[in-house]
């Protein structure tokens, strides 16, 4: 159980579990450890680095994520940017498995995202400090523009 710090008491099990993805090769998967938490509403995730300071965060949408137009909801989408800021800055070594936190993110939604296909994430590192990090990203399908936001984080 966290203390009043927000820090993982030393024999709690991780937050996520981050591992090769068995469907994608090249990829990793990052999920929850605990199927209660919101980040398991986006799941399955997986990430990988596209190049140093980028990494591409794929989720694959359910029904649950589609509005009546059978398009992507945008809260799902913006819960998607939220979470995969936080799934690319594990796998290009910013942040640890933890207790991170959004300080800002600002979206603009560019085109709707068919339900029926994956949605991926481009998230570039613009700066890190020692307690925050700066990204910006776009939310592509099939390599066409959904939604552009930049985001603030605190490690």
């Amino acid at each position: 159980m966290p203390d009043q710090a927000g820090a993982a008491a030393d024999d709690a099990p991780p937050p996520f579990r981050f591992f090769p993805d068995p469907d994608l090769p090249g990829w990793h998967r990052w999920e929850m450890a605990d199927p209660t938490r919101y980040n398991t509403f986006l799941a399955p995730l997986s990430v990988r680095v596209e190049r140093e300071g980028r990494a591409r965060v794929r989720m694959v949408p359910q029904r649950i994520h589609s509005n009546i137009r059978d398009h992507v909801h945008g809260g799902a989408l913006l819960g998607f940017a939220d979470v995969a800021v936080f799934a690319a800055a594990r796998i290009l070594g910013i942040a640890d498995e933890g207790f991170a936190s959004t300080v800002d993110l600002s979206a603009q939604f560019i085109d709707g995202a068919d339900a029926a296909h994956p949605v991926e994430a481009e998230v570039e590192l613009l700066r890190e400090t020692g307690r925050l990090f700066f990204v910006r990203g776009l939310i592509v399908q099939n390599g066409r523009p959904c939604v552009s936001f930049t985001a603030t984080a605190r490690k």
